[in-house]
Formats: C-alpha cells, structure tokens, sequence
C-alpha cells in the first residue's frame, strides 16, 4: 500500500498522517515503523528502506518527509513506490511539491494520491459541529459560526479552543465562547473587500497582512475572496427574491447575506465576473509556478474601485 500526502492544508494532513501511523501501530507496534527525511540521505538509501523485510512482525510501515527536496530521489520515485513490498506500507508525506515537476505529477497519477486542501469559509462551521459532537460535545451551527469569526478560519487554533471549551461544559454556547476565548485581530475577507472597493487601500492592504500573520497562507485567502464573489454573484442574480428564500435555497448563513448585501448593491454583475475572471487567472498561474500569489492578491486588491 502506497499513500501519498500533500497539500497546504497542514492541520488535514498531519491529522491523516497521525491517524494512519497509530492505526498500523496500534495492530503492529512501533519497532515495525520507520520514519526517514527523504532530504537528508541518499536516494539509495531510500530504496533499502523501502525494499527492507519487516523486523519481528508481519508488515512494516515506512514514512518518507519532504521527497521532493531531494533532487536524485524525486527522479527516483517510480523506483521507490515498485521497490516497497508487499508487506511494505509507504506513506509519503511531502505538503509542498512543485506541480509542475514529472515527480507531482507521476504521484497524482497515483491510486494512494491524496490532496489535503484548506477548508472554504462556509465550511468551517459544519466542521466545528462535526468535530464537537466527535468529542462528546453539543455546538449549535450559529455558534458555530460565531467561534470560526472570532478565531479565524486556522483549523490548529480552532481545535485547541474547542477542546478548552469541551473541558469547561460539554454544551459549547455563545457565553462560554466569550468567556473562554480571546478574539483575533479577526479580518474577514469581507472586510477586506468592503475596504478595497471603497478605494481605501492603506485599509485593505493591513487587513490583508493581518491574514497573513494568523499564518493564514495566500492561497486560503484567494480561497475565501472566490467564496465571497460567489455570495456577491448570488445576491445579485437573486435581488427580487426574499432573503429568508435565497438563504434556505442557498444554504449560506443569513447574517453572511446580510452583511454582504450592501456591498453586491454596489456591483454590476459583469464587475463580478470580472474579478472571478481575475481570480481564476491568479489561481492557475500560482498553481502553474508562474506567479508569486501573495504578490498578485496585493495587486488585485488595491486595484478594486
């Protein structure tokens, strides 16, 4: 078996990666589990590592970190995923390869190919309930929103005060969430919008820096701004129909059509399906290599009127 991990969501992937590891440990033990950093030895080595015999037990699992940092064995791949055996689990775990290179695209082909993708906005709340009703706990949507706005959308912060909350009361309510968190400098990428189309760059420029040092990368931010164009792009095909109705055939949250209805009143549609236009073109020349995103999204952003 060959599972292969990447992809900028970290929080995803060293979830799945601790999950894999304990279930094969919990059956095998921890004397059957290797664990290499690809960058740091040679790609021969690599090799008698995958192509090792398990040590007093029936399968052994290896975990090679960071393969395409290493030229010689990232050209080696093919060979290292056909040399582990049958009684060889492989796991690479590699969050960051260029997608350009015949290695990215060798391991995409790949049945075991997984891409741990950052969460969309509107999906953090349903998360948050899922998580909390894994751990015993009750958390109601709205709250569940309120808790994501105030965090922020970094699923490791969110997940240490979710379980500071479950601690305190398995019943997670707006009360206890004000009491037990401190809000982030918190800047929705409605904000940061709202400020750009109003021509108030200075504004929208330190929100946009207040994103990046939440640690929240530039590809979630392009992420949120496309889910944020698809609320304007609703809101404005949709202006005769009640918001109650928009909401429930939509599934977005009614306060997020609310606070965004000002701003899809100050835009044509064709204005919208320019900046999606421009926000596709970002998204295929950074995931091409052809484009510093963090640079683009600066320049897309001061450049709204």
């Amino acid at each position: 078996m060959t599972i292969i991990l990447t992809g900028e969501n970290s929080f995803s992937l060293q979830r799945r990666l601790n999950e894999l590891i304990d279930k094969f440990v919990a059956k095998h033990g921890e004397l059957a589990l290797e664990r290499l950093d690809a960058e740091e030895i040679e790609a021969s080595q690599i090799i008698e590592a995958a192509q090792s015999l398990p040590f007093l037990s029936a399968r052994k699992m290896l975990v090679l970190r960071g393969l395409s940092a290493n030229q010689q064995a990232a050209e080696q791949v093919e060979q290292i995923i056909s040399s582990s055996g049958m009684t060889t689990d492989l796991i690479i775990h590699d969050p960051a390869p260029d997608k350009r290179s015949s290695y990215y695209k060798f391991l995409k082909k790949q049945p075991g190919f997984e891409e741990h993708l950052q969460p969309r906005p509107n999906e953090l709340p349903g998360w948050l309930v899922k998580e909390t009703k894994a751990h015993g706990g009750q958390l109601s949507p709205a709250d569940a929103l309120y808790l994501a706005e105030r965090i922020g959308p970094n699923q490791m912060m969110l997940v240490s005060e979710l379980d500071k909350l479950l601690i305190y009361e398995p019943k997670i309510t707006r009360q206890s969430i004000d009491l037990l968190t401190d809000e982030t400098p918190q800047s929705r990428v409605f904000d940061l919008l709202d400020a750009a189309f109003a021509g108030q760059k200075a504004k929208a420029l330190k929100l946009y820096d207040e994103q990046r040092l939440q640690k929240v990368e530039p590809a979630a931010i392009l992420a949120m701004i496309g889910w944020q164009l698809r609320v304007l792009a609703i809101l404005k095909t949709a202006e005769e129909l009640p918001a109650g109705q928009v909401a429930e055939e939509t599934g977005l949250h009614p306060n997020v059509l609310h606070k965004s209805t000002p701003l899809a009143r100050r835009l044509s549609l064709e204005q919208i399906k320019e900046l999606v236009a421009q926000a596709l073109e970002m998204d295929y020349k950074a995931k091409s290599g052809k484009l510093d995103l963090d640079e683009a999204l600066k320049t897309y952003l001061i450049s709204l009127q």
